[in-house]
């Protein structure tokens, strides 16, 4: 919202000029209570992701996606293909959660938890604050003269961008390889690993690219969260949003003035949101594709309203129907479903990751095969077997006929199953012609660890 004499509706986005040029945007960096909450909630995260892959659980990373091998492991628990359903479920469920999230909070994983905005603004950013300065004194600095000053600081600075892009390279790649083969990476030969070296080379540049040229395009050109913000946001969504009817009209504090009686509003026009802000917008526009729920501008604002000594909130997490009518936030049917929909997927994830066996065990007869006719009154089938320990512990384990009474006879002399490995085998069936209920008999195995039964197998057996 604007006063009327400064109405203008954009045809582009806030970093491009009316020729199609970048407008970079130098931000002042924020100060105050959401700043600094953010600034917690980063070092949490950043912490984790670089500790994440060096933590060990029983022998095994606290996370990795190794999908060259099709091993992933989740705070220590390892998954292997067969539990695929569990990661499609699982993805489903974040996805569902983020758009409830937008639905009713507006884009506040883009502004406290997205690794794009994590980085740039708790990383590099502050990077730049430290070796040129403001972002007053950087826009100055690239308007002026290639001085000596402005040489060396550019220099340091894009010098540790590459450093911390390289960081963050070895770090995703130990996700998906393991921290030690890294490691081994790292200290080898570039040329006994050619292949890896370049991917490191080349998704260094990207990170470095991203992070010191391309900065705010990501999420205004590129990320489909951000395009898909508009379809999901309505009047009732929670976001950081201007109190226009309070602000308006603007005007610069006049001492010893009565604003009210002067028909201005508590806006005294410093700008100051409008410095901050990440992505260069004026949130006083309204709601705009480029916010990301930051609270930078929130921030600078509650400080100039302490200075004038106004009440703070002139930008505040609202609604714009709050805005409009004074009305506290309403749960909409869209706002129902979407929450239901997320609660119903979590507690499906719950109860699969409860009810997931240790051991995946596959039996099948045969295929093509036929009974064989031992003696006078027994019979035979043969069945392959695929047995996956998906456990820390080796296992001894051996299949039984819980009915109905009958021999199980193995290929080999054990079924020794080390942690986290597979076997697969043959073994014989042999049942009386009594227990037989015609051509095909259902049978029910067991699959025992020791004495521990840990899996009951469903089949059937051909008879005569």
């Amino acid at each position: 919202m604007t006063n009327d004499s400064e109405n203008n509706f954009r045809d582009r986005i806030v970093t491009m000029n009316e020729e199609g040029r970048r407008n970079w945007v130098y931000a002042n960096q924020p100060k105050g209570k959401y700043y600094n909450a953010r600034t917690i909630v980063a070092v949490i995260l950043l912490v984790f992701l670089f500790a994440a892959p060096h933590i060990q659980v029983a022998g095994e990373p606290l996370l990795l996606f190794n999908i060259l091998q099709r091993k992933f492991v989740l705070f220590g628990v390892v998954f292997w293909p067969q539990d695929f359903h569990l990661f499609v479920i699982g993805l489903i469920t974040i996805i569902i959660s983020i758009v409830t999230f937008t639905v009713v909070y507006g884009r506040v994983w883009c502004g406290w938890a997205c690794p794009q905005t994590i980085f740039m603004e708790m990383v590099f950013r502050r990077i730049e604050y430290w070796i040129e300065g403001t972002g007053d004194q950087q826009r100055i600095r690239a308007k002026g003269e290639d001085t000596f000053d402005r040489i060396w600081r550019s220099l340091l600075k894009h010098f540790i961008f590459i450093i911390i892009s390289w960081a963050i390279t070895h770090t995703m790649l130990a996700y998906i390889v393991g921290a030690d083969t890294v490691h081994q990476y790292i200290i080898g030969s570039p040329a006994d690993n050619m292949s890896i070296f370049i991917a490191i080379m080349v998704f260094t540049g990207a990170f470095y690219f991203v992070f010191a040229y391309f900065r705010e395009q990501v999420c205004s050109l590129v990320c489909p969260y951000g395009r898909l913000q508009g379809a999901l946001l309505d009047n009732n969504t929670l976001m950081v949003t201007y109190d226009f009817k309070r602000g308006e009209g603007r005007a610069p504090m006049r001492k010893g003035e009565d604003r009210a009686a002067a028909g201005k509003g508590d806006c005294v026009n410093c700008n100051k949101c409008v410095n901050v802000c990440p992505t260069g917008i004026d949130i006083r526009n309204g709601i705009q594709l480029e916010c990301i729920n930051c609270t930078a501008c929130m921030d600078a604002c509650d400080s100039t309203m302490r200075r004038y000594q106004l009440p703070e909130g002139l930008i505040r997490i609202t609604s714009q129907n709050n805005i409009n009518s004074g009305s506290g936030f309403k749960w909409t049917p869209r706002i129902v479903a979407y929450t239901a929909l997320t609660t119903a997927l979590i507690g499906v994830l719950i109860v699969l990751f409860t009810l997931r066996s240790s051991y995946e065990t596959t039996i099948l007869r045969v295929q093509g095969s036929l009974y064989q006719k031992l003696d006078e009154n027994t019979y035979s089938n043969i069945y392959n077997y695929k047995i996956v320990n998906k456990t820390e512990n080796e296992g001894n384990l051996s299949i039984k006929l819980v009915s109905p009474e009958g021999v199980v006879e193995l290929a080999g002399n054990s079924m020794l199953v080390k942690k986290q490995e597979k076997i697969q085998g043959v073994f014989l069936i042999k049942l009386n012609e009594s227990e037989l209920s015609g051509s095909s008999t259902e049978i029910v195995l067991g699959v025992y660890n020791g004495d521990d039964l840990i899996e009951t197998i469903h089949t059937t057996f051909v008879g005569p």
